[in-house]
């Protein structure tokens, strides 16, 4: 009973995450606040496949919206029973979800690839990615940061927040499990339940 009551509230849950989610990939493009950078092209390439904005963001706020209509009465009755109207806007909840988990999945894997990548920075051998081949292990070699001579502090600046867009994707991946769970237990129990009043079992 819990699932299925927190289950109607997980859309809204995932709105703010997504506008976060926006926020947090647009201000990767401007180091430092800054976007003489990103006028100059000087930016990881992956922050030109707009994960955060795409998919974690108007993807999955595209989603939620849906959802949240989903759940109101005043969705359109698509059956004459109230119990397959029902069931019909579990399964299409079902299916958005599971779309909210490809997104989000892809999202948290891309975000977590790029930091153990490191930034795109300027060093004595030019631009380059010069931590891409410590596998991640410059997340705690704090000397090995002042390699990057620029943008100032991009080491800081690129950890902090794809830390924030993996934690913002890994909740919304978490939200759309549960949204799942709750959907299916909302569609099975209905069903027993129909089967149960009409005799067939």
């Amino acid at each position: 009973m819990a699932l299925e009551t927190c289950g109607s509230c997980l859309s809204c849950v995932l709105v703010p995450l997504a506008l976060w989610s926006i926020v947090v990939n647009i201000l990767l493009y401007f180091p430092n606040g800054k976007a003489l950078h990103a006028a100059s092209y000087q930016l990881p390439n992956h922050e030109w496949y707009f994960e955060g904005i795409c998919f974690s963001g108007v993807m999955i706020l595209l989603l939620a919206v849906i959802l949240i209509t989903l759940e109101c009465s005043v969705f359109y009755r698509c059956c004459q029973s109230e119990s397959c109207n029902k069931t019909y806007r579990s399964f299409i909840s079902i299916v958005l979800a599971l779309l909210g988990i490809a997104f989000s999945g892809y999202s948290c894997i891309i975000f977590t690839l790029h930091l153990i990548k490191g930034p795109f920075c300027n060093s004595s051998s030019g631009w380059n990615y010069i931590f891409k081949d410590t596998a991640g292990g410059y997340l705690t070699d704090y000397p090995a940061w002042s390699k990057c001579t620029e943008p100032p502090n991009i080491v800081e600046w690129n950890i902090i927040l794809l830390s924030i867009l993996i934690a913002l994707s890994g909740l919304q991946l978490i939200i759309c499990i549960l949204k799942v769970a709750a959907e299916l237990k909302r569609t099975l129990c209905g069903t027993y339940s129909v089967f149960v009043q009409a005799g067939i079992l």
